[in-house]
């Protein structure tokens, strides 16, 4: 039976609990494949190499930066999960100013703080055979990721945008007919365009879509009357590595 592996780092737990939240679905997993490490569901501490490897969270100290390094040895496919693991996640915000400026606010002893300058994804250390965004993942995505390296073959995950998923559920454009600020046109499926089916424009949880136009949505945007730092508000949240520039356009 072929091994499987959850691992955490710098995150909050939310990409596991997706695993976890699958219920029905995970007891037909767990009975194709062992489970064999998962602290967040067991203490059992299954002895690799393991067949598959899901990671979540960033890399955010230099502890981290080791245990991924073993994570990848003993792990034949490494799959990384969710907006910390693969963008460095909103503790990435960090990135744009000093990390040791932050620790002496929040910690009494920043002394004793031994973090990073940068929180940084799993693939800036480590070769990863596929990148699964969201903030948290979507468990179709999760399970299908899981299927298709059971059975040897691609995830078959879309890389267009929410917008495709707005016009599947008959919402309408709430950039459009509303003037509210939407990351839709730029961000990649997944999450059934959730936010835009309540009236609220999407916050780009599961990052940049294939070849994103930031620059003509941009554009909309500072026409509806935003100004540059409110773009760049809108941008730098979950994915702010991978949209940190885009507020730029």
């Amino acid at each position: 039976m072929r091994k499987l592996a959850v691992w955490k780092f710098a995150s909050c737990d939310g990409c596991q609990l997706t695993l976890l939240d699958c219920e029905d679905e995970l007891l037909s997993v767990a009975a194709t494949i062992d489970l064999a490490y998962f602290l967040e569901a067991s203490s059992a501490r299954g002895a690799g190499p393991y067949d598959l490897s899901l990671v979540e969270g960033s890399i955010s100290t230099p502890d981290d930066v080791e245990r991924i390094k073993h994570v990848r040895r003993v792990s034949r496919h490494l799959v990384t999960i969710g907006a910390c693991a693969t963008s460095g996640g909103v503790q990435a915000l960090r990135n744009l100013a000093g990390v040791r400026e932050f620790a002496a606010v929040v910690y009494a002893r920043p002394d004793h703080i031994e973090a990073l300058e940068r929180s940084t994804p799993i693939s800036a250390h480590v070769p990863v055979d596929f990148e699964l965004r969201g903030c948290p993942i979507d468990k179709r995505q999760l399970l299908e990721v899981i299927g298709a390296f059971l059975a040897g073959r691609r995830p078959a995950v879309p890389a267009h945008s929410v917008c495709v998923e707005c016009k599947a559920r008959g919402n309408p454009c709430v950039l459009v007919a509303h003037g509210t600020p939407c990351l839709g046109p730029v961000t990649q499926a997944g999450c059934g365009a959730l936010c835009p089916a309540f009236n609220r424009g999407c916050f780009g949880c599961f990052g940049p879509m294939e070849s994103p136009n930031a620059a003509a949505l941009n554009a909309r945007l500072r026409a509806a009357g935003m100004t540059g730092d409110e773009l760049a508000r809108v941008y730098r949240t979950f994915n702010v590595t991978s949209f940190g520039g885009s507020s730029d356009a």
